[in-house]
């Protein structure tokens, strides 16, 4: 298994995790309440959603590439 491999992997399953756990924390009844006032997710849930999709993008495309 070539380098480039080895690393999508590692990011696609970092950014699956991150974006569950950013899933997680924007069900929880204090990002709901914030959610419900400001009509946004707090910065932190944001930061686990963006970097958790440009991890797997970024390791999905590490994946495909030849």
């Amino acid at each position: 298994m070539k380098t480039n491999q080895i690393l999508g992997v590692v990011l696609l399953v970092a950014g699956v995790i991150l974006l569950f756990t950013g899933w997680q924390a924007s069900e929880s009844l204090g990002e709901q309440v914030h959610e419900t006032f400001t009509g946004r997710f707090t910065d932190s849930t944001m930061w686990y959603l963006v970097g958790g999709a440009a991890a797997s993008v970024g390791g999905l495309l590490l994946l495909i590439k030849k």
